[in-house]
């Protein structure tokens, strides 16, 4: 895991999609993030130790140990993040650390999208191992691109007309979960750092994973 260390931003914008407005400034206390997406093998580790379900398009056959876990539920997510004495990131939490430092830029490696496909697996035939493209400035992998990602969050579209100015956690209930990052059939001219999306949470698809986060005062090994 990274420690990313606390402070503000302006999170979402005030030209993006109706959901991402206003642009508003977040305060964020530092914590720790996984540096890449929890992988196959990580989340064999935890059905195989506790007996829990395994996720959908479970092929270990022809997915590679070291790929993003795929076909989990927010559920299921949470199950493994507890587990491993971890909680899912709020969205608040997820977008400040995917900037990589980078506060007021459109993408976390700047205002130009990843055309040459050096940060993000983007519009691209499928799902690549965890770290095959360059980390952004906090040393996070796969921010952008490869898988969307559950946050703890649930989703409102007005929510930031609202939101708390300080380690916001979301609507206090809702139908959807938040999910971000976008994913490997993505447009890379359309994937933003701001981009909200959002999905049941018995939602599963071959598309969407997860990463875990701890607070900073956390016992970490």
């Amino acid at each position: 895991m990274v420690l990313i260390p606390g402070g503000s931003f302006v999170m979402g914008s005030s030209s993006g999609y109706p959901d991402e407005q206003p642009g508003h400034e977040v305060y964020i206390d530092a914590f720790y993030i996984d540096i890449n997406e929890v992988t196959n093998a990580q989340y064999e580790k935890f059905f195989d130790e506790t007996g829990y379900l395994q996720p959908d398009f479970w092929f270990p056959e022809i997915d590679s140990p070291d790929e993003p876990v795929v076909g989990v539920a927010w559920q299921d997510a949470v199950a493994y993040a507890t587990w491993a004495g971890k909680r899912l990131p709020t969205e608040a939490e997820w977008e400040y650390a995917a900037r990589g430092g980078n506060v007021k830029t459109k993408y976390p490696w700047g205002n130009e999208p990843d055309e040459t496909f050096e940060f993000a697996n983007l519009n691209s035939f499928g799902i690549a191992p965890v770290k095959s493209f360059k980390p952004n400035g906090y040393g996070l992998y796969d921010m952008i691109g490869n898988v969307w990602e559950w946050c703890s969050d649930w989703y409102n579209k007005d929510y930031y007309t609202t939101s708390p100015d300080r380690n916001p956690q979301g609507p206090a209930d809702g139908k959807s979960k938040v999910l971000r990052g976008w994913a490997w059939h993505s447009n890379p001219y359309h994937a933003t750092v701001t981009k909200r999306y959002h999905s049941h949470p018995s939602s599963k698809s071959y598309s969407y994973g997860f990463r875990c986060v701890k607070t900073a005062d956390s016992n970490m090994p």
